[in-house]
């Protein structure tokens, strides 16, 4: 599978439970934090989600 590469650019502060936990189980941690992973299905569906706080990049 080709890898992404998962970029947080805004705050998960006043944004919802479900939001929150679905950028955490990205692996990001703060803003400016990036992340490579694979780009399964289930990772496609959680970007899409939080699409308006992460930026995603083809590797």
């Amino acid at each position: 599978m080709a890898k992404i590469k998962i970029t947080q650019i805004k705050s998960v502060i006043d944004r919802t439970e479900r939001q929150k936990r679905t950028v955490e189980a990205l692996g990001l941690k703060k803003i400016n934090h990036s992340v490579e992973v694979e780009a399964t299905p289930a990772i496609i569906g959680m970007v899409r989600k939080v699409n308006h706080l992460v930026a995603v990049e083809n590797i």
